[in-house]
């Protein structure tokens, strides 16, 4: 079993921003967050992206029952996961920024490649 990031955060809560971040990366192809956060939210978009791939109703289901909004996961079976047919994973990169101003935590953008 793989040994996941707590991020500081209860289990409901961290769940929650993990889905919202991965809505929004499919939504928007790119998000700026922190380091932790960018690796945990790649774990969850790669395996929604394999499950695009898949493209059956099971697949889409389990999309559905993650992602929050339907039109993203429409567009993640109908635009996002053909581009990736012939590739084998590392659908998404992260882009390290550097400290935030305010507290200091490392800054990294993700996004689609």
């Amino acid at each position: 079993m793989t040994k996941l990031r707590k991020l500081g955060r209860p289990t409901a809560h961290r769940k929650a921003m993990l889905r919202n971040q991965v809505t929004s990366l499919l939504r928007n192809g790119k998000i700026e967050t922190t380091v932790t956060r960018a690796k945990e939210t790649q774990r969850m978009a790669e395996k929604m992206i394999t499950l695009g791939k898949r493209g059956d109703l099971h697949a889409r289901r389990q999309v559905l029952a993650y992602v929050y909004d339907e039109d993203v996961t429409t567009s993640l079976f109908s635009e996002i996961a053909p581009k990736y047919a012939e590739r084998n994973g590392g659908y998404t990169r992260v882009l390290k920024l550097g400290p935030r101003r305010g507290d200091g935590a490392e800054m990294a953008i993700i996004e689609l490649v």
